[in-house]
């Protein structure tokens, strides 16, 4: 089987295949302009009378329960990442996977992370064919050098939800670690020694895969509540000493950033929002957990106690900055997709106003509407950004596949999507004539800050307009890019092949872009 086949030029100008590990795929065609027929994928039916009438689902490993649930050569095998860094179950399984003599498994993490290293040795000995999640460090890296046996894909956090859902990706067991659960399968990230917040990245797992397999070190008596997963969409569960370990999940950096250039990029994009009439009693903003973003939420939490006024609420990535603006009722809800610190896990279990969210609900393109289109203002970051306004979150200039989607393209569809950049990282300029992938196309960008001016998307005349008497530094995107090649030079070009290691996947499953090996 070839990892790819028919490569055709998609709507954005890039050479994408249409067959990928054996599977029909659509290219990109414009914003909005793929709309699929037909119906969701469903599961097999299942009937009560296959399960414990005293609800007890318990079995004594994991093992033992993937050989229930039916392991064998070429399963789709899904794991969530709301652990990160501390996650110990994935390894696990493909420990187990290894020693029962399983190969060619597609990996459908919704995220991969350092600790998942370890997995390098299962793609090269066959055990996993190939990884369809978003690849960190030494995983991306890893693909960059072409090393998969099969095609690589990254969705979003919305796009792998609508995966699932349209029968895209179909999986064949579905393994949730959960901090808390009962003998049912019923669990919670919020309970426990491993709390990580809630376990939304896993609901799409729970709804639609054939076997479903709950595995948590905290058992409580039924019923678990909260329960964020659904016993009655759970087959087996397991108990083991140890699911997750706590000082390792909570990432994100979670601090405010103390570099100048950071901080006036921060103060920036704040007086930019507050002059284009989008910080206002009742508004909605997204920002991540990196320290810039961090800072701006702080700008706009003075901005809200000088004025008097409340947010309605705070799409996150929750960490202790929003959850104290909830606290000073300066906020009225958070509504969180995965929570980066404890207090953020404090906040989820112990306040009414902090709901827990999903990728259904917040990001997936194929819904009858989702959050994103209601926030006003999405704070993101980039690696890179060209004159087009397009945008790369994945790789770096060299052309390594060293981050993840995340929720990132579901964000751009937000009222105003701004990136706040610095101008050049280790001397190299982020604003480039093209970017190495694009990841978000350039229309649903708006607005893109540097330490050293502004750029404002040509489209969006109503921003353009609202900042003509501003004393910010507002340039064109072009004038920002030559400011950056006058200090540190025309950055090359990345050495790559023509060979295609990964597919960037667009919100609606069609293909936006592809990143291709690095020529070490």
């Amino acid at each position: 089987m070839k990892k790819y086949d028919n490569l055709v030029k998609n709507a954005v100008g890039r050479m994408v295949p249409t067959e990928i590990n054996g599977e029909k795929q659509v290219p990109f065609q414009g914003v909005g302009k793929f709309i699929p027929t037909g119906r969701k994928h469903a599961p097999r039916i299942e009937s009560c009378a296959n399960f414990p009438t005293d609800g007890n689902k318990l079995l004594p490993n994991l093992k033992e329960a993937l050989i229930k649930a039916g392991l064998k050569d070429g399963m789709t095998i899904s794991t969530h990442h709301h652990f990160r860094n501390g996650d110990l179950i994935a390894n696990q399984i493909f420990d187990i996977a290894h020693e029962l003599g399983i190969k060619n498994l597609r990996w459908f993490p919704s995220a991969s992370f350092p600790c998942q290293e370890h997995l390098i040795k299962y793609l090269e000995d066959g055990t996993i064919h190939h990884i369809e999640g978003s690849m960190n460090g030494a995983l991306g890296r890893f693909c960059s050098q072409g090393k998969m046996a099969g095609l690589g894909i990254l969705r979003s956090h919305g796009g792998r939800y609508q995966a699932v859902q349209d029968g895209d990706v179909k999986i064949d067991i579905a393994v949730i670690a959960a901090p808390t659960a009962d003998a049912f399968g019923n669990a919670n990230g919020v309970e426990g020694s491993a709390a990580c917040g809630l376990l939304g990245f896993a609901l799409a797992d729970s709804q639609y895969a054939d076997k479903v397999i709950v595995v948590t070190d905290n058992l409580v008596p039924f019923p678990c509540i909260p329960w964020q997963i659904h016993g009655n969409l759970v087959d087996y569960t397991v108990l083991v000493d140890q699911v997750g370990i706590p000082e390792k999940i909570i990432s994100g950096t979670t601090r405010i950033t103390k570099s100048p250039d950071r901080l006036l990029i921060a103060e920036m994009t704040a007086q930019f929002c507050d002059e284009a009439g989008i910080v206002k009693d009742g508004f909605s903003y997204q920002a991540g957990a990196g320290g810039t973003a961090l800072s701006i939420g702080i700008y706009f939490a003075n901005i809200l106690k000088e004025r008097g006024i409340k947010a309605r609420f705070i799409r996150a990535g929750s960490n202790k900055y929003p959850v104290q603006m909830l606290e000073e009722g300066l906020v009225d809800y958070i509504l969180d997709g995965q929570t980066f610190d404890l207090e953020g896990v404090r906040s989820m279990r112990e306040n009414p106003g902090h709901i827990n969210t999903s990728p259904f609900t917040s990001y997936n393109y194929h819904g009858k509407g989702n959050f994103s289109t209601m926030v006003d203002v999405a704070i993101l970051g980039a690696t890179e950004v060209d004159i087009n306004f397009n945008a790369n979150v994945v790789t770096h200039s060299d052309g390594y596949l060293l981050h993840g989607i995340g929720g990132w393209q579901n964000c751009l569809f937000s009222k105003c999507t701004i990136l706040p950049i610095p101008l050049f990282r280790d001397r190299i300029p982020v604003i480039k004539d093209e970017v190495t992938t694009i990841c978000g196309p350039g229309e649903l960008i708006d607005v893109i800050v540097t330490e050293r001016g502004i750029a404002i998307n040509p489209r969006r005349t109503d921003l353009i307009e609202k900042l003509k008497n501003s004393s910010l530094p507002i340039k064109t995107i072009k004038e920002l890019k030559d400011e950056a090649e006058r200090i540190c030079g025309k950055p090359a070009k990345a050495n790559l092949s023509d060979e295609i290691v990964a597919a960037i996947k667009w919100v609606d499953g069609t293909i936006i872009d592809v990143v291709r090996k690095v020529n070490e």
